[in-house]
């Protein structure tokens, strides 16, 4: 049976607690909800390379965790004729593509989506969880051996970390994505966490504060795995989530990836 882009948007939100929102970014970015539904495509970004392998799955229906237009509300007065917004504008537009994002509605759900995701990807699912289930108690290791685990279950051949690699840990902050250097200072401090895994951070801030930590006798590190590597896995989990309810429409996760190169 079809549906609309509306009803299944409808559907995500009513088993969201505490939804919906008189003020979200969940909203509807470009395209018309009242479209019957050709495929679902989720991402943690609708970038170009996205949008194109959506079109190629005769996918119209995209539904991404950040903003597709380098906002985080996704207005884009202040970008006026930029020819790269244009572009993907009339990209959008001519293949009849609609994008909603899923952020704030994902983080809500119980336990949040996101976090759920990377856990099953890091196989931590059965670990004790703490301090509303952002602390992670893992089994006993070191940064370094954290770091191991990281790299081979995420894909990810490099990773930043501030602190000493042989450093004992097993309280683990997962404050993924970018919830600013003040929040994973507190963190460290107020949930006494040996290690904080996020997204991004403001260096001035998380990493000077770590390099302190240490230099006064406090055994602190902070792992940066990149703000895609750290949620993408939980809008994999997204079609896991979604498709008992919609068993006859297509879904597909479609990696953003990193798009920062070290070398």
């Amino acid at each position: 049976m079809s549906k609309t882009i509306q009803e299944v948007i409808d559907l995500i939100v009513a088993r969201i607690p505490g939804a919906p929102l008189v003020d979200s970014v969940d909203t509807i970015k470009c395209g018309d909800a009242k479209r019957e539904i050709t495929g679902i495509v989720t991402t943690f970004t609708a970038s170009m390379d996205v949008l194109k392998q959506a079109v190629a799955r005769n996918a119209n229906f995209i539904i991404t965790h950040e903003p597709t237009f380098y906002e985080h509300r996704d207005n884009t007065a202040w970008l006026g004729d930029d020819p790269v917004y244009t572009a993907k504008r009339a990209f959008i537009e001519e293949h009849n593509l609609t994008i909603w994002r899923f952020h704030d509605y994902w983080h809500m759900h119980e336990p949040d989506g996101i976090q759920v995701g990377v856990e099953k990807a890091l196989d931590w699912e059965g670990f004790e969880h703490t301090d509303n289930r952002y602390v992670v108690h893992i089994p006993p290791t070191t940064v370094s051996g954290l770091i191991g685990e990281l790299k081979q279950k995420l894909s990810r051949p490099t990773l930043r970390v501030v602190g000493d690699l042989n450093m004992p840990c097993e309280r683990v902050g997962m404050l993924l994505g970018a919830i600013g250097g003040q929040n994973q200072i507190k963190a460290l401090h107020m949930a006494d966490l040996d290690v904080v895994l996020c997204g991004e951070t403001v260096e001035w801030q998380a990493c000077e504060y770590v390099r302190d930590a240490i230099a006064t006798g406090h055994n602190k590190a902070l792992i940066i795995l990149g703000h895609a590597t750290s949620e993408e896995a939980g809008m994999h989990y997204l079609i896991e989530w979604l498709q008992p309810q919609l068993e006859d429409i297509a879904m597909h996760f479609i990696p953003a990836g990193d798009p920062i190169l070290v070398v």
